[in-house]
């Protein structure tokens, strides 16, 4: 599993990095930056929910 990141609907809200901080960080402008590519297996699922949860859907399968 891949995650992309739509750096023009992202905000920088970070509840991915709260969901995930082993697989998501902000960059020093507050974009989210998937740090894992592709996912562990391990984290699939709470990339998953990350996806779901951004609440600008700036999160996808890749």
């Amino acid at each position: 599993m891949r995650v992309e990141v739509d750096l023009d609907r992202c905000e920088g809200n970070a509840i991915c990095v709260k969901l995930a901080p082993q697989l998501f960080q902000l960059d020093e402008d507050d974009y989210s930056v998937v740090q894992l590519d592709p996912v562990p297996a391990e984290l699939e699922e709470v990339a998953a929910r990350a996806i779901e949860e951004c609440p600008r859907a700036a999160l996808r399968r890749g």
